[in-house]
Formats: C-alpha cells, sequence, structure tokens
C-alpha cells in the first residue's frame, strides 16, 4: 500500500495520539498496523467480522485473566482482551524503519526487582515442598517483576525499545511494539505458543534456559547445560503439556519435531515443534489452549491455583498471548488464520512505570539460588536488548576466525557435538508422537466405546486419542458431569489422573474419583484406572497408600509389567505399596474373592500396575512422550480388561 515514507509515518505515530503497532516477523519487514481499539470479553467476542459480515483482520492482546473462561482461578486485575481493529497495514523495510526511529537511551530510575532474591527464593523452597511435593503437580511457573520509572514520552520510548530489539536481539519470533491508550508494550518473543494456517495447528514448546556467561556461549558450556538431567526433563514435561491440548483442538493429536535450540542475545533455549490438523475457529483453539504450560506449569487448572497462591500479584498480560487473526479468503472451514506468540521477554509502561514480568520454572529438581539467578537472566535478556544494561559480547569459537563478523560465526546448533546431544534426546521418547497418529476404525478394540473420566488432568485428552488409534470410540466427561447411566453404556471405563491426595476425604473430586473406580469394580465391568485412579483402585483393594520420599514428576523409569518390560513416564508423588514379593492380592466383592496380579518394584514394594478380572490399572502416564513403550502397555491393559 502506498503511503507517507517511513520517516515521515513513523515520526506521525510518534508524535500522535492513534493506536499502533509495529511488527517484525521476518528478517527484512516490519509490518505498521493502524486501526480502532476495541475492549471485549470473551475471546468468542474477537471481532473477526464487521456489521456487514466482512472479514477483518484483528490484534488482540489477550490477558491472562482470559483462564476464568475456562474456569480456572487467577488474580483478576480487570486488564482488557484488547483488540487493534485494523484498517490500515503497510510493510516497510525492515532497514528503513530502523534507521527512521529513534536511538537515544531511556533512562530507568529506581530500578529493581519487586520481590527480594531471598524471599523468592524462599517462595521457590515452599512450591518445591508444599505444591509439587504434595501432589499438586509437576512443574509451575512463578513470576517476579523489574520494576523502573521512565519519564521519557510513552511513545518515544516504545519506539526507541523497538528499535533496539530489532539491532540488538537475536532469534526472536515476534519483535514488536503496541501502543495503545494508557498502554504500551513492547517485546521480543521467542516463543509462538499457537499458530493455525489453512487448517494445521503449530505449536512451540519451548523450556530448559541456559543464561551465556560473561562473553558468550560457546559450544563447550552449552554441551554442559544439554546434559542437565533437569533442563532435559523440564522441557519434556512442557511437551507432554502441550500435547494435551493439541490432542483436543487437532484430529490427528500432534507429532512432534525437534528437539532445536532457540538461540537469542543472552539466552538460549531448547524447543519442539508440535503439528496438527483441526477445524476449528481459531478464537476457539486459542481458548482451548490457554495458556502455555512454559509459564503456568502443568497440569494447567492446578498451575493456575498454585500460581494464585504463591504470587501476590495480577499477572497482567505477562503468559498471556498477542493473537493476530488473518483473513485467509476460505470458503470452507475457518474463515482466519492465526499467529498467537506468547507474551513473554515484554516490557510494559503503564503511567510512568516500567514493569518487564518474568518467571522461573520449578520442579522436583530446582535449586533455589538457581531459579533466582535464572529470573535475572530473563530480567536482563529484555534490559540488555532494550539498552537499559549493558549488553554482553558473544565469544568466539575456538577454531574461529577472530576477524570474522560476529554475525558470520557458526551457529551452535551446527555443532556437530551439539547436534548429537539434542538428537540423542529423543532416543528416550515415544514413537507413537513422533509419527502421524490418525484414528484407526481397523484398529483392536475397533467396535468398542471407551468413556475416559477426566479427574482435571488433560492428559485425557492424549489418552483418548490413544485410545481412538486403537480402534476405540473414545469421549471424555469431567469428574463432576459423569453419570452411572453413561459409566454403564460403555464397553471399557477409563478412570483418569489427577492432581492431589488419593487420601482426601474432604476432596469432591476424590469422592467422585472413586465412586467411578468403585462402580465398574462392584459390576465386573471393564475399568482401566490410571495414576491417581490407579491408587484410587489400590486403596480399594486394601494397599497402602504413602508419599515417596522424591516425587516422580516427569521421571522416565523402566519397570516390569506382568513379564514385559517397559519404559514408562511417571508422574506421581503418592504410591501404591504391598510388601516386597507381593504377586496378587485378594479382593472381596459381591460375596465371592476374586485374585488380583500386582506387578510392583521388587526392592520397594511400590505397586506399578495392577490387573484382575475385568480389571487393570497403571501407575505411570502410557500417553506421555516419556512412555517408549506406552502404547504396547497401553493395548496389553486394554485387552486384559476387555
Amino acid at each position: 500500500m502506498t503511503g507517507p515514507d517511513p520517516s515521515s509515518l513513523l515520526h506521525d505515530l510518534q508524535i500522535g495520539d492513534a493506536p499502533f503497532a509495529l511488527i517484525a516477523r521476518d528478517p527484512d519487514t516490519v509490518e505498521v498496523l493502524t486501526g480502532d481499539v476495541v475492549d471485549v470479553e470473551f475471546l468468542a467476542d474477537i471481532p473477526l467480522t464487521d456489521a456487514e459480515g466482512r472479514h477483518r483482520e484483528v490484534l488482540a492482546l489477550v490477558p491472562f485473566r482470559q483462564v476464568r473462561e475456562r474456569g480456572f482461578v487467577c488474580h483478576d486485575d480487570g486488564a482488557p482482551l484488547r483488540c487493534l481493529v485494523i484498517g490500515e497495514r503497510r510493510v516497510l523495510p525492515r532497514a528503513e524503519v530502523m534507521a527512521s526511529l529513534p536511538s537515544s537511551p531511556v533512562p530507568l530510575e529506581e530500578a529493581g526487582f519487586d520481590i527480594a532474591d531471598e524471599e523468592y527464593a524462599d517462595i521457590v523452597r515452599r512450591v518445591i515442598a508444599d505444591e509439587i511435593g504434595r501432589g499438586e503437580g509437576a512443574n509451575f511457573v512463578i513470576r517476579r517483576d523489574f520494576v523502573a520509572g521512565v519519564s521519557a514520552d510513552p511513545r518515544a520510548a516504545a519506539l526507541t525499545w523497538f528499535r533496539a530489539l530489532l539491532e540488538h536481539e537475536k532469534g526472536a519470533y515476534w519483535t514488536f511494539a503496541v501502543v495503545t491508550e494508557g498502554h504500551v508494550a513492547v517485546g521480543a518473543s521467542p516463543e509462538a505458543h499457537v499458530s493455525a494456517q489453512n487448517g494445521i495447528v503449530t505449536m512451540n514448546p519451548i523450556s530448559g534456559t541456559f543464561r551465556h556467561p560473561a562473553g558468550g556461549a560457546t559450544a563447550g558450556t552449552l554441551a554442559e547445560f544439554l546434559r542437565s538431567t533437569k533442563e532435559t526433563e523440564e522441557l519434556f514435561m512442557v511437551v507432554d503439556e502441550e500435547l494435551k491440548m493439541m490432542s483436543a483442538v487437532c484430529t490427528d493429536g500432534g507429532r512432534i519435531t525437534g528437539p532445536h535450540l532457540k538461540e537469542m542475545s543472552r539466552l538460549t533455549h531448547t524447543e519442539y515443534m508440535l503439528r496438527g490438523r483441526s477445524d476449528l475457529d481459531p478464537r476457539e483453539i486459542l481458548r482451548e489452549t490457554m495458556f502455555a504450560p512454559t509459564v503456568t506449569g502443568s497440569p494447567m487448572q492446578n498451575a493456575c491455583t498454585v500460581i494464585a497462591r504463591h504470587e501476590t500479584s495480577p499477572r497482567g498480560y505477562y503468559s498471556g498471548v498477542a493473537a493476530l487473526f488473518t483473513p485467509n479468503g476460505a470458503v470452507k472451514g475457518p474463515t482466519h488464520d492465526l499467529d498467537a506468540p506468547i507474551l513473554i521477554r515484554t516490557a510494559y509502561l503503564v503511567d510512568g512505570r516500567l514493569r518487564v514480568p518474568v518467571g522461573a520454572t520449578l520442579v522436583r529438581h530446582s535449586d533455589p539460588y538457581g531459579e533466582v539467578g535464572e529470573t535475572h537472566g530473563k530480567a536482563a535478556g529484555v534490559l540488555g536488548a532494550i539498552g537499559a544494561i549493558p549488553r554482553d559480547v558473544p565469544a568466539a569459537p575456538a577454531d574461529a576466525d577472530p576477524d570474522a563478523p560476529v554475525a558470520e560465526r557458526r551457529p551452535l546448533a551446527e555443532d556437530p557435538a551439539i547436534a548429537q546431544l539434542l538428537a540423542s534426546r529423543n532416543d528416550r521418547l515415544a514413537p507413537f508422537w513422533m509419527n502421524p497418529q490418525d484414528p484407526d476404525e481397523t484398529g483392536p478394540f475397533a467396535g468398542r466405546t471407551a468413556l475416559v473420566v477426566d479427574a482435571e488432568d488433560r492428559f485425557t485428552t492424549m489418552l483418548a486419542h490413544q485410545l481412538r488409534h486403537l480402534g476405540l470410540d473414545a469421549r471424555i466427561v469431567h469428574w463432576s458431569r459423569v453419570t452411572e447411566s453413561e459409566m454403564d453404556a460403555a464397553d471399557l471405563v477409563v478412570s483418569g489422573p489427577g492432581p492431589g491426595d488419593p487420601r482426601d476425604d474432604d476432596s469432591a473430586r476424590i469422592a467422585a474419583m472413586r465412586r467411578v473406580v468403585s462402580r465398574r469394580l462392584h459390576a465386573g465391568a471393564p475399568l482401566l484406572a490410571v495414576c491417581l485412579s490407579h491408587q484410587i483402585l489400590a486403596d480399594q483393594l486394601g494397599i497402602d497408600l504413602a508419599p515417596l520420599a522424591q516425587p516422580h514428576q516427569g521421571l522416565q523409569k523402566s519397570v516390569d509389567v506382568f513379564g514385559e518390560a517397559a519404559s514408562i513416564g511417571f508422574y506421581n508423588t503418592f504410591t501404591a505399596r504391598v510388601a516386597p514379593g507381593t504377586t496378587v492380592r485378594g479382593l472381596s466383592t459381591a460375596g465371592r474373592d476374586i485374585p488380583v496380579e500386582v506387578a510392583a518394584d521388587v526392592d520397594t514394594g511400590d505397586v506399578y500396575a495392577l490387573r484382575g478380572p475385568a480389571v487393570a490399572s497403571v501407575q505411570g502416564h502410557l500417553e506421555s512422550i516419556l512412555s517408549r513403550d506406552g502404547m504396547r502397555t497401553l493395548e496389553r491393559l486394554i485387552a486384559h480388561a476387555l
């Protein structure tokens, strides 16, 4: 579109009062978007059409408080779901934009974290002990904010910071500035939360943070990071969590590729790509995938509860998304494509106060002071990129030409040793999720129905997807809505996993899952019980339940499941436990004694699986990417139950 030259256009945006957005999504151009702002209450209200039904392009800033749409809790700050209804877009050469933007540094006043280092370390300790240690979830992201005063004009500051990010931040998925009345957001997000284009949905789980040492990253220092058990398991856990979302919105579940490196100016992350097919409205895709586990935790619903317990202030837009809905001209199916990066690595400016929220992913291995350091590194990544603090100069590899420009040096991902370390991670993973996974109407259980009872862990979406691949007609129902008639009508009931203590007599959810297990068990009707439900089944068999000395959150183990070795992923804090050597447990029901086989650890007696007439159970998550032998074991247990 023709119009003013870049210098004139950007000058008018700086001195004017109209809302605008600048977005850089490729190395050569910057998109300049202008239009009208509309605040709406729900994602379904995002105005993708006008009064005459014509399709419109919309950029939406989605705050964290939208998790209320899924029934999750949060500190509600009233941050608006802000939509820029785009009236005009221009695509300008990146070099010309940079030459036209202001470059003088924006001074910060009274800068520092809102939560002191020692206080944040105490929060980390409490989350590990009180949340992960009590079975509330596998990992949680708790944030703190770097804050400062800014006396500069907000629009000038936004353009200055945007220019600095274009010049100095590499590897970003989106570099952007969004300026609306009373609110500025400028960032370089490394991560596409979700995109949908022509029916293909993509998610990009990124986790594991390597903070570059002074002088920059080298292959040697990066290799040490890639060998870290904590960092590897942290990435696997977020991939599992995003596969739950993909299985909910995609007919083919979601296929994994990777891992890859995401190299940025001061940080390097590890990442996977997930892809699948969907015909859902992109607003519904966005709602079903709120929000990324990399900035919340898992399982998602309980992660929101934990965040509300340990964060003392609302998140605003942190961990939400910037969602660009673009008409695609389709006659059938979704009429808009979606491109939605996570709102992280972002600076917010409101009423003269700068806020840079950063969080650390807390897992069972977390070191409190290491997580403090991670928040410093993430804040420095943003502040250094916008020029608020000195920037690091990358170190050259030992074999590099010292006279070669930094931009010409080989990316670390191309180092053979680094590439081998990355590729070796997949040796541990389930091949099922790396191959096509369409439902199989000729599978071994074709013609049978399965009812999957959701106990508030969306691993059930992955389970249901695997059941369909095995030929079952599978349907998911929430624990609070399942009826006895539904259970009785199903050929197989899968009583699902969930967070919490299976011994909790005050939990309505635990009580409901006990009723599900008991009804099928005493009716002699086929039942498969998973994780939490496995523990509930064991309890009804009179087997003791106990907390583990160390939670098994995202732990891969090779265990014997009734005569076959199986590599399985575990996400449990509690276990059923028998005397070592126990192989059979008696069940008394309907006036008769029924033997139930026990597969347990030979040394500890921790129970990995149970099976008896029309019943089978497993402690591990056969649907997890960590369950290399998951599909084989799942098929065996279902065949037994049926």
